[in-house]
């Protein structure tokens, strides 16, 4: 437990710890932090923490008296191994970067080979999970109560559920430094529900831009069937919050090696070798995303149409080795070697060439002049989680304020975007053109793009990076910790009758579908939604008494709210507040004034009824700001894959730039308009009825009940804040007290209360009616009394305690 004073504890897990360990004797090691790492970057931040880095060490080690001592080495870097040993091959080079490495570039999944039976994706598959295990063995050894633990990448996929598993107070954090793939790619992995599922488990999921999020909510909505929200992703009541922070650099470490008395002098070395010429530069890892032939294929293309070139610029790659064992990565190899022959065997002369390739990494002062000195940097990558290379020729340029061409497949195109030329690394013509117009750039053009570059890296640093992730962890986590979609308590049924009895004015606002409907059964071909048969006569009560409000806010459309209430005096709110009819019957508009086009409505119910054709026992609803597909009575497996279908259709076609929210249910597939939830409806829909009627009375207690979606629950939290603010007296006397928020069939909810299924709403508003039957305008006649009484208790017993999990579409 960290005492007062004390700095907070951090643990950042990751495959490989950020030290370089050389055996210098018996038992004895040499330790220094590797150049360029990601997290020895972080700098201030993990100054702010008692930071451990717990990681593989580079090796294996299988003497135990040797084991104990590189761990006590490795202990004064603020090190701890992972020691894994023989299960290391299959875990990294196996599923981690054999698997799951092709799927999140979006390569697609390796062929398997059986000629080898000892390695399968089946047992990579157990190796990586073992290793995972073995990683979370050595974090529970060194964990201490508070800490907090950052798990890093996609070598970690099971981390964040077996810490949860372990002790589920402990505060978590994944952070993806690869990019996510679209749904189409990722569901072709064999264990991609396991992995979803377990990296879903921690507090906080990061990414580095807002496509790779999109795609991993999409992912995991279209996979596991849950619900996507801005926050992030929310499984069977708990949120887990994703957020897009792109990683930095130590941007003064370059502006200050750049001025180091080493670094000029190779720096004028470089410009005497250079003399005459534009250097262009490329700094990669030599593997198969980083688009190195596409690179060279566009400056050949370069030469060819711009032969007044060929002697006054050269191209400087520095591609450094990864994996040369690996087949694929000898192919990429000797694809670049043979189109560096080529262009300098058609370009070159015996004093010049105008490539000059390095199989190699070099010193990082070295690389910095190299950076300082270019003229352009071509980054070309076919795939990239961000690319810091191009952060760092950026923060090299103060002086000569060069040209940053840049893929816009690489993350750093959304960040670097506004001063770089970016380019499709694909289309050679493109590249070749982006060539020519980054070496005839204007001065003033020049300086100004640089100048929008240079400041978006100096202002996000890797420091701020890590400060915004951890704060964001401990805001997400926080929120857990104070239980906001909390384990609902019990209804105390008696003191919300009584309170009920004793208040002046009374609002009661309930959903419709799966609270007031009656249950629906499989054999329904089209959606008929009627209003339970034994709230007739209570129902009609409540809104006969003059000191109670009944409000049905729904995400239906008015034809069928009219349809089913028409004879009530109730105020109807449909599809979410949009439109409000109040008891005389008169509908009024009620949408907010900022309402976007509804131009995607069309499209959308076009591909609802194309599934609806093909899913037997499907059916949708069509309204004017929302449309909603139910498969619930369709064949379970078949529904659900259709409703991932679905999403794909939706996403490619009618929705791909329309301001919407797209919910996946259970049983359902819904589109409505941005940000339209119940909770921001109810604020319009009082002030409509305030406006209506002449209010004398201050409402004074509220029931407010449905069977919800989880961003609809906010309603129950809007209440909350009018108790606390109670800025409209004349509106609002509402004491803690006399506020009952309900939530149908939820294991967590933001409402106070929880009852099992609809049918206690029934039961519940037939005790709040004839509790005050002094008050009513017009009570119950004696059959309806009878009837209501009656088929309370025989659907009570015919449940037998069981939720109506049969209202998936919760309108």
């Amino acid at each position: 437990m960290m005492s007062y004073g004390e700095r907070p504890r951090l643990l950042v897990v990751a495959n490989r710890l950020p030290v370089s360990s050389k055996k210098t004797g018996e038992n004895s090691w040499s330790m220094e932090m590797s150049p360029g790492g990601k997290f020895n970057l972080l700098g201030g931040v993990t100054d702010q923490y008692d930071t451990k880095w717990v990681g593989w060490p580079g090796f294996d080690v299988y003497n135990e008296v040797e084991k104990t001592a590189l761990s006590k080495s490795l202990a004064q870097m603020n090190c701890i191994p992972v020691f894994l040993n023989e299960v290391f091959d299959q875990y990294y080079n196996g599923y981690s970067n054999g698997i799951i490495w092709p799927i999140l570039h979006h390569m697609g999944l390796p062929i398997e080979y059986h000629h080898d039976a000892n390695k399968t994706f089946q047992t990579q598959y157990d190796a990586y999970k073992k290793a995972n295990r073995m990683f979370l063995d050595v974090v529970i050894e060194n964990y201490e109560e508070g800490d907090t633990i950052w798990c890093q990448d996609y070598h970690l996929m099971f981390l964040p559920q077996y810490l949860k598993e372990y002790d589920n107070k402990i505060k978590v954090g994944w952070f993806l430094h690869s990019p996510f793939p679209s749904s189409e790619v990722y569901k072709t992995l064999p264990s991609r529900s396991e992995l979803l599922r377990s990296v879903l488990r921690a507090d906080l999921l990061g990414f580095h831009t807002y496509d790779f999020a999109r795609h991993f909510v999409s992912t995991c909505t279209q996979i596991l069937g849950v619900e996507g929200t801005h926050e992030g992703v929310v499984d069977q009541g708990r949120l887990t919050r994703v957020v897009v922070l792109p990683m930095g650099i130590d941007p003064d470490r370059f502006i200050s090696t750049c001025k180091l008395p080493e670094v000029i002098q190779q720096m004028n070395e470089l410009k005497e070798k250079f003399s005459g010429k534009k250097v262009i530069l490329g700094v990669d890892r030599l593997d198969m995303i980083k688009g190195i032939p596409q690179k060279y294929l566009g400056f050949e293309k370069f030469l060819e149409e711009n032969p007044d070139w060929r002697d006054k610029v050269v191209l400087v790659q520095i591609a450094v080795p990864t994996r040369d064992a690996v087949p694929e990565y000898q192919k990429v190899r000797d694809q670049v070697h043979g189109l560096v022959g080529r262009i300098n065997g058609r370009f070159g002369s015996i004093s010049s060439l105008p490539v000059h390739h390095m199989d190699c990494s070099v010193p990082s002062n070295y690389l910095c002049a190299l950076y300082a000195t270019a003229d352009v940097m071509l980054v070309t990558s076919l795939r990239d989680g961000l690319n810091l290379v191009s952060h760092e020729f950026v923060a090299s340029q103060e002086s000569k304020k060069g040209v940053l061409i840049l893929s816009e497949f690489a993350g750093a195109g959304q960040s670097l975007g506004a001063g770089a030329l970016l380019v499709n690394p694909w289309n050679v013509t493109e590249v070749s053109s982006a060539i020519k117009d980054a070496l005839t750039m204007p001065a003033e053009e020049r300086e100004e793009r640089h100048r929008v570059n240079f400041q978006y890296v100096i202002s996000n640093s890797a420091e701020k990076w890590g400060g915004d992730f951890l704060s964001e962890l401990n805001d997400a986590f926080a929120e857990s910790e104070m239980k906001i979609r909390s384990i609902p308590h019990e209804l105390p049924q008696q003191d919300m009758i009584q309170r009920y009895l004793q208040s002046n004015h009374r609002l009661i606002i309930l959903g419709f579908c799966g609270t007031l409907t009656e249950p629906m059964n499989s054999q329904n071909e089209e959606l008929d939604l009627k209003l339970n048969e034994k709230l007739k006569g209570t129902l009609k009560a409540l809104c006969n008494d003059p000191k109670t409000t009944v409000v049905v806010l729904s995400r239906s459309g008015r034809n069928i709210l009219d349809k089913v209430f028409g004879e009530y005096k109730i105020w109807l709110a449909a599809e979410n507040g949009m439109f409000l009819r109040d008891p005389s019957g008169e509908w009024v508009t009620n949408m907010p004034q900022d309402m976007k086009n509804l131009d995607w409505v069309h499209g959308v119910k076009n591909v609802f009824k194309y599934f609806t054709d093909r899913t037997p026992r499907s059916f949708f609803e069509a309204s004017e700001t929302s449309l909603v597909w139910n498969h619930e009575c369709a064949d379970v497996k078949f529904g659900k894959t259709q409703a991932r279908d679905m999403l794909q259709h939706l996403w490619a076609g009618p929705i791909s730039k329309a301001s919407v929210d797209v919910v996946r249910g259970n049983h359902s597939v819904e589109v409505h308009a941005m940000n339209e939830t119940k909770g921001a409806a109810i604020d319009r829909i009082l002030g409509e009825m305030m406006r209506k009627i002449s209010m004398t009375t201050p409402i004074d207690y509220v029931f407010c009940s449905g069977y919800l979606l989880e961003k609809d629950e906010d309603i129950y939290t809007f209440f909350e804040s009018e108790i606390k603010k109670q800025v409209s007296p004349n509106v609002f006397d509402l004491k803690n007290e006399n506020y009952f928020s309900v939530a149908i069939g939820q294991s967590r909810s933001k409402a106070r209360y929880v009852i099992d299924s609809s049918q206690d709403v029934v039961d519940l508003l037939h005790s709040l009616a004839v509790a005050d039957t002094t008050t009513m305008a017009h009570p119950f006649s004696d059959s309806e009394l009878h009837q209501t009484r009656n088929g309370n208790a025989d659907l009570k017993h015919s449940t037998d305690g069981k939720t109506n999990e049969g209202q998936e579409t919760k309108l």
